[in-house]
């Protein structure tokens, strides 16, 4: 059984989910697990889109299974740059 989730385990999962169709990713999926403590991760996704983002709000609270897990989708702050770590952003 596999301990982490990858970046080409989502890329894999969006490409086979219906939700996903029509929808481009503009990098790869990043990863990061949540504590050591707990068994969750956070996965952020850069899709193409609209100036007015009209694909990305229409993913907005939408779930879709990743193996036997659950993954909802919320919206998140743009933070344009180099990308960190949630903790370091001060």
């Amino acid at each position: 059984m596999q301990d982490h989730l990858s970046s080409q385990d989502v890329e894999q999962v969006i490409k086979q989910n219906q939700i996903f169709d029509n929808i481009t990713l503009a990098s790869k999926p990043r990863v990061i697990k949540v504590s050591l403590k707990l068994d969750m991760a956070i996965i952020w996704v850069n899709i193409w889109d609209a100036q007015s983002s009209i694909k990305a709000k229409g993913l907005i609270n939408w779930c879709f299974n990743v193996g036997r897990d659950i993954a909802i989708i919320r919206a998140a702050n743009v933070n344009p740059g180099i990308p960190q770590y949630k903790n370091c952003w001060r």
